[in-house]
């Protein structure tokens, strides 16, 4: 059954139209090859129905692409995906493709207050649709392994990237290593640390000649400081 005679029963029967073979075929598998660069979970994809009062040219050859404001890391739940004819006859449409990705995913095991250093104990993995699941949501357990909460959570509640910081490596009064780094020549002094910072933020200390220097804490607890002029 081809393309034109679909539609044109779709149209007899006053019902939404889903496209029929190969086109609804050709969006259903653009859609999974996307997906499966990103997701490792069980993907399923529909697409259609399209208004039955749409009638399109025969077309035999087809390519699906998404939308300019549509970014592949994004496509979950409910979407709209441009469908476009090559040949014989030119036309571009968008369609609806309802999508459902079965995936593990983080969440606390039990109640934990801010501040917590996240471990493997606080964590319990749960298997849910990522389109009904928060955004950011975390899949794997190294991602929040080590990592702080900035807020409490309630027993179940989904990890979210958001939700976690980086684990705090320099600390405001400790004694720190501070390593300047320059074209041919690396030195190193002493200075105590004049703020707290995570791995890649910065951080300043005051060496015992009273000079403030500012640096990138680094995850072993020491300041980089960039020395080139």
């Amino acid at each position: 059954m081809n393309l034109l005679r679909s539609l044109f029963l779709c149209g007899l029967l006053y019902a939404p139209c889903v496209l029929a073979h190969p086109a609804l075929e050709a969006v259903e598998n653009f859609v999974r090859g996307e997906l499966a660069l990103r997701h490792s979970g069980r993907i399923s994809v529909q697409a259609g129905p399209l208004d039955a009062r749409l009638r399109l040219p025969e077309c035999s050859s087809y390519q699906a692409y998404l939308p300019n404001n549509l970014d592949a890391g994004r496509l979950v739940g409910n979407a709209s995906v441009g469908l476009r004819c090559l040949a014989p006859a030119r036309w571009n449409i968008f369609v609806p493709v309802k999508i459902s990705i079965e995936t593990d995913y983080l969440a606390a095991a039990n109640a934990l207050p801010a501040g917590r250093a996240l471990q493997a104990t606080d964590l319990v993995v749960r298997v849910g649709d990522l389109g009904a699941l928060p955004a950011n949501v975390l899949t794997r357990p190294e991602q929040a392994i080590g990592k702080t909460l900035k807020t409490a959570l309630s027993p179940g509640q989904p990890l979210r990237q958001e939700l976690l910081a980086m684990p705090i490596v320099i600390r405001s009064g400790q004694t720190v290593l501070l390593v300047f780094r320059g074209a041919g020549f690396t030195a190193t002094n002493e200075g105590r640390a004049l703020n707290q910072a995570s791995e890649g933020q910065v951080a300043q200390a005051r060496t015992a000649s009273g000079t403030v220097v500012s640096g990138i804490a680094q995850a072993d607890g020491t300041i980089l400081v960039n020395a080139s002029p």
